[in-house]
């Protein structure tokens, strides 16, 4: 054992420490080995360990979302019921709003129609009370009197005239705007007094012509006689005019013209034909002689004053209907602006909320698409040296 095996670097190596120097580079490879072993074993471990930490986390974070998604769904859910009752509200709001307006404005429509029927059936049947009055005028122009149907009375003479120029007069006008026999302020009485619309003086109407001087003249059969009773009737005539223009010609109170009736249509013809210098002074003293045609054209005339006073009157408070009805229709039409504003803004607000309701969902999808990857090397803990590193 004590025989030199070798020589090394100047030093005899003998068998003995040859074997010896093998058994413990055997040895401390052997502690390497175990060594080695030893910590790739505890690497597994601490590998093990953050593998199941990983997992613990990637559930953690799992469940936290399931949660997250969970809450996100009730409360998309609670939104929507939300909405559903909100607009199932504003609907019925809406309804109930567009059914009161309906019926208010029905209501007003169908009052200022019946108004209106009303004032035109009123106006229908003056206008056929008017027509009848003077169909019956029409029919009285036909009639032609002659002397003999005046009275050989004096006073009846003057009865029939007064009769007759009322008869015409009460066929022809309201009995608001004349009056028979009135008194006037000087105490004289004349036969009939007109009031026209729109003029506080009166007309004055007299029926006493002088018929004694016409029926002379009618009798007489020379030729002076002739003479002598058409004088008598100029001074007659003359005399009658003088004292109507003296009694009724009242400034303020009566018109500066009167009406002087004839009651014969042949006294008025032979009047205006044989003495038109007794209608010429009548003309200048502000005094028209009419016959009973003549005073029918007249007060058909008046009528058609009265008729349009009343029309006019008529006509105001229709167009005051018609403007209460514009007004109404205005006021309709500024509601129906403010409901149309208000339903606008119920649809913008709608339309906002259906887009945050739209951002919301689109988030939570992205949120649940979300793929959690496994990285390609663990991450390295602190104290831990990595397995390459040990075995080098």
């Amino acid at each position: 054992m004590d025989a030199i095996a070798f020589t090394l670097l100047g030093h005899s190596i003998t068998w003995a420490q040859a074997a010896i120097g093998c058994a413990g580079t055997a040895l401390l490879l052997l502690a390497a080995t175990a060594r080695a072993v030893w910590r790739i074993g505890q690497n597994r471990g601490l590998e093990a360990a953050v593998a199941a930490e990983r997992a613990r986390e990637m559930d953690d974070k799992v469940s936290e979302m399931n949660r997250a998604q969970a809450e996100l769904s009730g409360r998309l859910q609670s939104m929507a019921e939300i909405l559903a009752s909100r607009q199932g509200d504003l609907a019925r709001l809406m309804a109930e709003r567009m059914d009161g307006l309906r019926q208010q404005v029905g209501a007003g429509l169908e009052r200022n129609v019946q108004q209106t029927n009303e004032n035109l059936g009123k106006l229908q049947e003056r206008l056929a009370v008017i027509d009848a009055a003077q169909k019956n005028l029409t029919d009285l122009t036909s009639e032609v009197v002659t002397l003999k149907d005046v009275l050989a009375n004096k006073q009846a003479r003057g009865a029939y005239g007064q009769g007759r120029m009322e008869a015409i007069i009460k066929d022809g006008l309201p009995a608001a705007f004349y009056v028979f026999q009135p008194q006037l302020s000087n105490g004289r009485r004349p036969d009939c007094l007109i009031t026209l619309p729109g003029d506080g003086r009166g007309l004055v109407i007299d029926a006493k012509f002088p018929l004694e001087s016409f029926s002379l003249l009618r009798e007489a059969r020379g030729e002076d006689a002739r003479k002598a009773a058409a004088q008598r009737v100029r001074g007659d005539v003359a005399v009658h005019v003088k004292d109507i223009a003296e009694r009724y010609f009242l400034p303020g109170e009566t018109q500066d013209i009167a009406l002087l009736f004839v009651p014969s249509e042949s006294i008025h013809a032979d009047l205006h034909e044989h003495f038109d210098d007794v209608v010429q002074r009548a003309h200048r003293a502000r005094i028209m002689i009419v016959s009973p045609s003549l005073l029918t054209m007249a007060i058909q005339l008046m009528q058609s004053l009265v008729r349009d006073a009343r029309m006019r009157e008529e006509a105001r408070v229709i167009q005051t209907e018609v403007g209460r009805l514009l007004d109404d229709v205005r006021r309709l039409g500024e509601r129906v602006d403010k409901l149309d504003g208000h339903f606008r803004q119920a649809q913008d607000d709608v339309a906002q909320i259906k887009t945050s309701a739209g951002k919301v969902t689109s988030r939570a999808e992205r949120i649940a698409a979300l793929e959690f990857e496994e990285p390609d090397r663990a991450p390295t803990l602190p104290g831990v040296i990595p397995m390459g590193r040990a075995a080098e």
